[in-house]
C-alpha cells in the first residue's frame, strides 16, 4: 500500500520548501500556507519510486525536496492518472497532468532536468476537492472518479 512520505509547503515562488508532519487543505484552494493557491495547480506530488528510477543515472538518488513538489508518496504510478482521483487519507485530489521539469532542477543538480523530461518524470499536479487535513503516514491511492 502507498503512503504519504512528506509534505513540503513553500512559503514564496522560488523560495525554501519546508517539511511539515501534517498540512490543512481547502477545496479549490490547495495546502494552507503554501505560495500556489488556486487554479489547477494547487498542489504537485512525486512518487517515491519514481524519482529513484529517473535518477538513477546520476548515481546516487537526490533528495526528492530538490523537485519541489508538495507531497512525496511511496509508490504511485501517475502515467495513467490524469483525471483520476489521488486519495490522500480522507481528502481527494484531482490530477490533472504532468509537471515539467523547470530550469531550477537543473540549478540543483547538474543533468537533472533532463533526465526528468521522461513521461511523468517529474510527477504530477493536482486540485484540491475536500477541506481536510493530510499527514505524513497516511494511505494513498488512485481511484477511478
Amino acid at each position: 500500500m502507498s503512503r504519504l512520505e512528506q509534505i513540503w509547503i513553500k512559503r514564496m515562488h522560488r523560495g525554501p520548501m519546508d517539511a511539515a508532519p501534517r498540512a490543512q487543505v481547502k477545496a479549490g484552494r490547495g495546502i494552507v500556507g503554501n505560495a500556489n493557491q488556486g487554479g489547477k495547480r494547487q498542489v504537485t506530488i512525486v512518487s517515491n519510486k519514481h524519482w529513484s528510477d529517473v535518477t538513477a543515472p546520476l548515481g546516487s538518488t537526490p533528495d526528492p525536496r530538490l523537485r519541489r513538489a508538495n507531497l512525496l508518496v511511496s509508490d504511485i504510478d501517475f502515467s495513467d492518472a490524469r483525471g483520476k482521483i489521488l486519495k490522500i487519507g480522507a481528502v481527494r485530489v484531482r490530477i490533472y497532468g504532468e509537471t515539467r521539469p523547470c530550469e531550477q532542477m537543473e540549478e540543483a543538480v547538474a543533468g537533472l532536468q533532463e533526465l526528468m523530461r521522461v513521461p511523468w518524470g517529474g510527477g504530477a499536479f493536482g486540485e484540491i476537492l475536500d477541506d481536510g487535513e493530510i499527514a505524513v503516514g497516511d494511505s494513498v491511492a488512485l481511484v477511478p472518479e
